[in-house]
């Protein structure tokens, strides 16, 4: 489970990095990216159901807990995807015709596109902000260490450490 997470995570905050410049990538990618990146969103929610039940259960009986501002920040970083994702379908020049579908032009979508789009992206900051000590763990226990086995696979002894001694000064 938390091998997948990991994975699914860095596809998401990729794609979301890819997504987030339609100047770099592209309209069509872009949009058709952002579609596939509300489907994602979707498994890392039901991945991480359990913790949101938990935490709904205990979310006022405790004064505060670090659980607490998570799930604020990832309820409010959920709302403003919805709203991004909502309004940049509003906005869309290539998903919607593709699907034969037509909106009227309002450039309200545009500006509330805009907003929360950069909403989302504060809010994803501090949410990979407050969940970097599993980012760095997993990326420990997933990358790191499966490249360290391929590496002494590969050369049959673990690299050692290369030891400078210090020279000893002459004596007189």
């Amino acid at each position: 489970m938390n091998k997948t997470n990991f994975f699914l995570d860095t596809a998401i905050f990729g794609g979301f990095l890819a997504a987030l410049t339609p100047e770099l990538t592209g309209l069509p990618i872009h949009e058709w990216l952002s579609l596939a990146l509300a489907g994602t969103l979707i498994v890392h929610l039901l991945l991480h159901w359990n913790w949101i039940t938990a935490v709904l259960k205990t979310f006022f009986r405790k004064l505060f807990h670090l659980s607490r501002l998570k799930f604020a920040v990832d309820f409010l970083l959920l709302i403003s995807m919805v709203t991004v994702m909502v309004s940049g379908l509003m906005v869309s020049r290539v998903v919607l015709p593709v699907l034969g579908l037509t909106v009227t032009e309002n450039p309200v979508w545009e500006v509330l596109h805009s907003l929360s789009a950069e909403l989302v992206l504060w809010l994803a900051a501090l949410h990979v902000a407050l969940n970097w000590k599993w980012v760095v763990s997993a990326f420990k226990r997933y990358i790191l260490i499966p490249l360290r086995s391929v590496r002494l696979r590969a050369f049959g002894t673990q690299a050692q450490p290369v030891v400078v001694k210090a020279e000893t000064p002459h004596r007189r």
